[in-house]
């Protein structure tokens, strides 16, 4: 097992930008990925298999719900703390990541802006102390970048909801107690219902065979005549709009979780051209293997840059959907780029589970196509700049 000795990269201090409160919550982050995360993930991964006793310890670093108010059991800390905490989790793996990413902003986040108050007390405490587990049901076997178009749907009853359909590519789902299903009514209104695992006719089947996110859990949700009862339907916002707001959160971790990929990417790279000799010298000695580097660190502090404005503007309610569509396309392209120079860095030694950048990789690969694709994303800067739709 080796030891993890990321030395984090900060080349234009912006650690001067962070309030003291930033740097304690990113350093306990750092210190449980580097204890609890880092021995274990190169096994887990090879196994395909979700690593289900480190929950706790995501509840225990504040990672579900850091933004929730103390009273729903979250942490109440801002959007950055929040960056930084999905930053050192994906530093650690992606797949970890994803699953924080999950519970905060795709079930918690909407319990609390569009849920009431019942809704609000029954789950968030649970989710918050990682009790329970939720998912997020929008991806459907036909539409993917087009969730519009949802097949999804529920009637009333009278005194419940029938709902019909089904998700896929939803991270938790073979183990979440809850999930956040959007779905339309009789009307063709999209809106969210939590679904509870028991009721009749939910199932959850994994995803097998993957090559990305192995050590994340994946799966469907089957809706097959499921009661819903009235009370699970979040009440305060309808319309696609609603799922979107989600994604927004979703997609703002993301731009800081892929930095913490990128970072340990190019520390492991940097690590090894001091270490790894060739022709008598050390191989971060010739030019073409400082022109790697150097071009990693220049796209690292770009992207971090970035995220910290990013996350200026979330905390002064001021960032557009645009504007995080743009860091979330930018950042995630810059780690797995930064990712791919790595591994050749490393030569054949960056293929093997002896270090952290095939699967870093690997994972990025889905990462980039998640929570809105990297040509989706591109045209959501093309339609604000503009002002011309390119999806009609």
């Amino acid at each position: 097992m080796k030891p993890d000795n990321f030395q984090p990269p900060d080349y234009y201090n912006i650690d001067d930008l962070l309030t003291e409160e930033h740097k304690l919550v990113r350093e306990a982050a750092r210190d449980w990925v580097k204890r609890d995360v880092s021995p274990i993930i190169e096994e887990y991964a090879q196994k395909a298999e979700f690593p289900t006793q480190i929950i706790q310890g995501l509840a225990d670093i504040g990672a579900f719900g850091p933004y929730i108010p103390e009273e729903y059991g979250g942490a109440g800390l801002d959007q950055i703390a929040y960056g930084l905490i999905m930053q050192e989790i994906e530093r650690g793996d992606s797949g970890v990541r994803s699953t924080a990413s999950v519970q905060s902003s795709l079930v918690m986040y909407p319990i609390y802006k569009f849920g009431n108050e019942a809704q609000r007390k029954k789950y968030l405490p649970k989710l918050a102390s990682g009790e329970w587990m939720g998912c997020f049901g929008l991806t459907e076997p036909n539409h993917g970048s087009n969730p519009g178009n949802m097949e999804t749907k529920f009637k009333d009853m009278g005194d419940h909801y029938l709902l019909n359909g089904a998700k896929m590519w939803i991270s938790n789902a073979p183990f979440a107690q809850i999930a956040v299903v959007w779905a339309k009514n009789e009307e063709g209104r999209i809106h969210g219902l939590i679904v509870e695992r028991g009721m009749e006719g939910f199932s959850t089947p994994e995803t097998h065979n993957k090559w990305s996110l192995r050590a994340s859990s994946t799966g469907e949700l089957i809706f097959d005549n499921v009661k819903v009862p009235k009370e699970n339907l979040l009440p305060n916002k309808s319309g696609l709009g609603a799922p979107l707001l989600c994604l927004d959160s979703a997609r703002f971790g993301i731009a800081w979780g892929a930095i913490g990929a990128a970072m340990d990417c190019y520390d492991t790279a940097l690590r090894y051209a001091k270490e790894r000799e060739q022709f008598g010298k050390p191989i971060g000695q010739f030019q073409l293997q400082q022109k790697k580097l150097a071009e990693m660190i220049t796209e690292i502090t770009k992207a971090q840059l970035l995220a910290w404005r990013l996350g200026v503007l979330r905390n002064e309610g001021k960032a557009t959907s645009a504007q995080i569509s743009m860091a979330k396309r930018n950042n995630v392209a810059m780690a797995i780029n930064v990712a791919r120079e790595a591994r050749q860095i490393l030569g054949g030694m960056g293929i093997t589970g002896e270090y952290s950048i095939m699967r870093h990789s690997m994972n990025l690969e889905s990462v980039i196509t998640y929570e809105g694709t990297h040509d989706i994303h591109l045209l959501i800067t093309g339609l604000d700049i503009t002002g011309l739709n390119a999806f009609k």
